[in-house]
């Protein structure tokens, strides 16, 4: 196995490790022995457990998040429609996935460990709440929304999306969520827009 092969299963190795048992319970011992490793080759890689967790943040998130956060602000294209894109790979590629696994992580662990909730807020949150706002202050400036309060609190248009991983992770199993559905539903309320009555 090639260095690089063994650093992708350390990191898998992680991920497993994490979402079954927490950060707190996860020992490097498990880790290696599901990565099929010496526990000594996960140091080769990585200086510690904090240093694989934030890794695997990088693999996972930080470009799909870099991606959905930063569509092209091209005339012509609608705020409504960049914001349903986001919506839809959100839906797609989080919320049912293993990167939500690592959001409820996060959300389960970061006030006990504030190193890890820093870490997740610089790389993955405040380039999102960036893109939403780059995306809401464009939506003002076509006129398409309306209240211009929104663009101070990005985190309102992103917070059902947050919502949905939760319930996801929670009562998936006994009430699923169309979470692409309900975040169409939350831009129709940031629009404006939908069905009456």
């Amino acid at each position: 196995m090639r260095a690089s092969e063994r650093r992708a299963a350390i990191v898998a190795a992680g991920l497993d490790e994490f979402t079954a048992r927490g950060f707190a319970a996860t020992r490097l011992d498990d880790v290696a022995k599901r990565a099929g490793v010496a526990k000594g080759t996960i140091y080769l890689h990585f200086k510690d457990k904090e240093a694989l967790f934030q890794e695997l943040v990088r693999t996972a998130l930080v470009p799909l998040i870099g991606r959905m956060a930063n569509p092209p602000l091209m005339s012509g294209v609608s705020a409504r429609a960049m914001m349903e894109g986001f919506a839809d790979t959100f839906a797609r590629e989080v919320v049912g996935t293993r990167r939500g696994d690592i959001l409820r992580l996060i959300i389960a662990e970061g006030t006990r460990f504030p190193s890890l909730a820093e870490f997740y807020h610089r790389e993955v949150v405040s380039v999102g709440i960036a893109g939403m706002r780059r995306m809401i202050e464009y939506g003002i400036a076509r006129g398409e929304i309306k209240n211009k309060a929104v663009a101070e609190f990005p985190q309102v248009v992103v917070a059902p999306a947050v919502v949905a991983v939760i319930w996801q992770g929670l009562f998936g199993t006994y009430s699923p969520l169309d979470a692409a559905a309900m975040l169409r539903v939350h831009l129709d309320l940031i629009f404006g827009e939908g069905k009456a009555a």
